[in-house]
């Protein structure tokens, strides 16, 4: 039996000698997969193979503010689709960040770097090999040894600012390198021991914390200057091509920075407490009221006991020493967005550009079409009044902009809602409704072909010229698109029912089956139609066509993007026996595209673990009565397409925020929500033998795997509260008051538990046969 779940830093994880603060590992999810099967044939020659993207620096949970290493010279490298500053393969650094912009997509500034000795302008900057073994991450701290300078960096954080110590060796020519990166902007030196700057405009880009920053040291310089790059040749730089100014205290232009002299003795520390904001005052205060003084160390505290209380919230016994630093590495990585913008009564930037105050905590975008698929139902689990100010939020854009944001091809932000008021978080859903409705229903919204979707019920495809290999990124992916809105009109049609208006529903229910429409029966695949209505050929469902008729995907794995009517998609393909067909069929057959899509690494047959449009279709197995495989893949998964490459640190894909981290972290407790506006939660096979959950309302669910083992697999029966349970998924409103779930495991399917039809989970279409 669990212990009692609470907040306290040192509360150790059941059978182990570690809290779970202690267990995460900021390093996972920021190295590759290694391994050539799992990988199939991506990256193309030239490239990285995609990581997680993920970042081990220092932060808060959801905080904008992220003090974290760079060794990855983002302005000369070939990115893995969104620029990474920090690569686990990686042998050298170049700086580290302190805010200013997320590090994910490489927007964070100014990037900080101790040099001892020569160094190098900017973007050339200066590197220094570092000591993996010496390299030390953990929630709310980062540590590396830098051996070319034999000096050590370390950082932490606080809500809006970033602390940096950096422990130098005996030397009169030790320095710290400050500038902005890319379009720069301007850096001006204050006195003896301060920096000060303005980021360039970057439009959406711009630094969600503010473009000003303030940067203060904890020891005075005896010297400075500033430098840039030379204004002219945009990429070209080299003898001559910079303007370095000694004892200049202001400059302005692309990588604007200044270089500050230091004489140390040996492990002198110089520390660096950075904070941005809306204007130099702005940064100044939050310098004065969250960074008074010096305290690294307690800084550092403060930080993990922050995470702590949110990490002790969830408690596993059993499992290995691996799988639990992967679950709570990934529960950690979980809470990377939304991020903060501003505490209420704090100043922020809103949409249209205005400064305003908030009123509430306010949060930036949800990038819905990757998190919005399940991290956001784990904040719906854990973090409700969270919730409330992300929507609060979202509505608050809605307002500014006149629609709902969007992400990618769908709409999805209703997702979000629909899922937050089934699951009894209060809000005014009928204000979110008006604009909810207005992406779906204004062919001038944000829904780019909903015209025509209107109008054919579904999204044309227009053949590249040449019809040339993919993948093509310039299309329109009509036939995923389609999928998308059928989806989102399913939770749109629920929607208009609980606000009491029919005609809404009715015609977003009718709406909510299209995905018919882009359904060619005579394959048993969603292929694209040129707008005579004709099916695109060829068409090979194992090519990744990523924006021509599929979005980031092939056939095999978009024909499962139907999650509210699985059983329809049933029926289409045959009924239950052909759907299992087709499902092992797509496990099973060997990944062998032409085209080349990045992040499609972590592979089971033509499955993808590492990008979002098939990440829930090992969990469709229950609705056509064989939850075992579901079981048994949902275990593949979890042992071989996380942290089983040489670092132990290796991601599928990429995380997009928390995504893929969500997926593993749901996944080992042992369930998953295949469609995140529904109250359903899908069951897998956890990996614990315990799991406790403490709910946002302060309830808990209780997970028991008697029985569990590496090879005990599989469910054999099932009991929640004490009462028999045949069913291979539960509802919210099953354990939203506490519960205790427990299954007996078995080293063999039951066929017989959980495979009636009666049993499967709600779809719109009624059961396949």
């Amino acid at each position: 039996m669990l212990a009692p779940l609470g907040g306290a830093n040192g509360q150790h994880s059941p059978g182990s000698d570690k809290s779970p603060v202690e267990e995460a590992n900021p390093l996972v999810g920021t190295a590759p997969l290694d391994r050539p099967e799992l990988i199939g044939n991506a990256p193309p020659p030239g490239e990285p193979v995609y990581s997680g993207i993920t970042s081990p620096g220092a932060r808060l949970p959801n905080s904008s503010v992220e003090a974290a290493p760079v060794n990855v010279n983002v302005e000369a490298t070939y990115p893995t689709g969104v620029a990474t500053p920090y690569h686990y393969p990686s042998p050298t650094m170049i700086g580290f960040t302190g805010g200013g912009g997320p590090s994910y997509g490489a927007r964070a500034q100014p990037i900080v770097m101790p040099v001892v000795g020569d160094w190098t302008v900017p973007p050339a900057y200066t590197q220094a090999y570092y000591d993996k073994a010496k390299e030390v991450a953990r929630p709310g701290y980062y540590s590396v040894y830098l051996d070319t300078f034999r000096t050590r960096a370390e950082l932490t954080a606080t809500q809006w600012t970033s602390l940096m110590r950096f422990t130098f060796p005996a030397s009169q020519r030790s320095h710290l390198i400050i500038n902005l990166p890319g379009r720069g902007g301007e850096v001006e030196v204050i006195g003896n021991d301060q920096v000060r700057g303005i980021a360039a405009e970057r439009g959406d880009d711009d630094a969600r914390d503010g473009r000003y920053f303030v940067a203060q040291f904890s020891k005075p310089f005896s010297g400075y200057g500033t430098f840039r790059k030379s204004p002219g040749n945009s990429r070209g730089y080299g003898i001559g091509d910079k303007d370095v100014v000694p004892a200049s205290r202001k400059i302005t232009g692309s990588f604007a920075g200044t270089y500050l002299n230091f004489t140390t003795r040996q492990d002198e520390t110089v520390l660096v407490k950075i904070a941005h904001g809306q204007s130099f005052a702005d940064a100044e205060r939050r310098l004065r009221q969250e960074q008074p003084g010096w305290n690294f160390e307690g800084v550092h505290q403060a930080a993990a006991n922050t995470w702590a209380a949110l990490l002790n919230r969830v408690q596993v016994k059993g499992g290995t020493p691996k799988q639990r630093m992967l679950f709570y590495s990934t529960l950690f990585q979980s809470f990377a967005s939304p991020r903060l913008l501003a505490h209420k009564g704090e100043r922020f930037t809103d949409t249209n550009g205005k400064t305003r105050t908030a009123t509430y905590d306010r949060y930036g975008p949800v990038p819905f079409w990757d998190t919005g698929r399940n991290q956001i139902v784990l904040l719906e689990l854990m973090e409700p009044e969270l919730v409330q100010n992300v929507m609060r939020s979202e509505l608050d854009m809605a307002r500014e902009r006149g629609y709902m944001n969007t992400s990618f091809h769908g709409d999805n932000a209703v997702f979000l809602y629909l899922g937050a008021w089934k699951r009894g978080i209060a809000f005014d859903y009928a204000a979110a409704y008006e604009f909810l409705r207005r992406n779906a229903v204004d062919p001038k919204g944000p829904r780019g072909y909903l015209a025509e979707y209107q109008r054919n019920g579904w999204i044309a495809d227009e053949i590249p010229p040449g019809n040339p290999s993919p993948p093509y990124a310039g299309g329109k992916a009509g036939a995923a698109t389609t999928l998308e809105y059928a989806w989102d009109d399913h939770a749109m049609a629920d929607f208009a029912e609980r606000l009491g208006k029919t005609d809404d529903a009715k015609l977003f229910r009718a709406r909510a089956s299209n995905w018919r429409n882009v359904f060619d029966p005579s394959i048993g695949f969603i292929r694209g139609r040129t707008a005579d209505g004709k099916w695109i050929a060829p068409f090979d469902p194992q090519e990744p066509y990523y924006n021509y008729m599929m979005k980031e995907a092939s056939g095999w794995s978009t024909l499962w993007l139907v999650p509210h009517d699985v059983q329809g998609l049933a029926t289409a393909l045959g009924g239950r026996a052909r759907f299992n067909a087709k499902l092992d069929r797509f496990f099973a057959t060997p990944y062998t595209p032409t085209g080349i899509c990045r992040d499609c690494t972590g592979l089971i047959g033509q499955y993808v673990q590492g990008n979002q449009p098939d990440q829930h279709a090992a969990y469709l197995y229950p609705w056509s009565g064989q939850p075992w495989k579901t079981q048994a893949l949902t275990r593949r998964i979890l042992d071989t397409l996380y942290g089983s490459d040489a670092s132990g640190y290796g991601y599928p894909g990429m995380d997009d925020q928390g995504a893929t981290s969500s997926w593993y972290a749901l996944s080992a407790m042992g369930f998953y929500p295949v469609d995140p506006s529904s109250d359903v939660y899908v069951l897998g096979s956890p990996v614990f033998d315990e799991v406790a959950l403490r709910l946002g309302n302060g309830r808990t669910l209780e997970i028991v795997a008697r029985g569990n083992s590496p090879t005990n697999i599989y469910i054999q029966s099932a009991t929640l509260n004490g009462k028999p349970w045949t069913k291979p998924w539960f509802s919210h409103a099953d354990v939203k008051d506490g519960a205790r779930l427990e299954l007996v495991m078995g080293a063999r399917p039951n066929p017989n538990w959980g495979s009636a039809v009666a049993d499967a989970p709600p779809s719109l279409s009624p059961p396949a046969s």
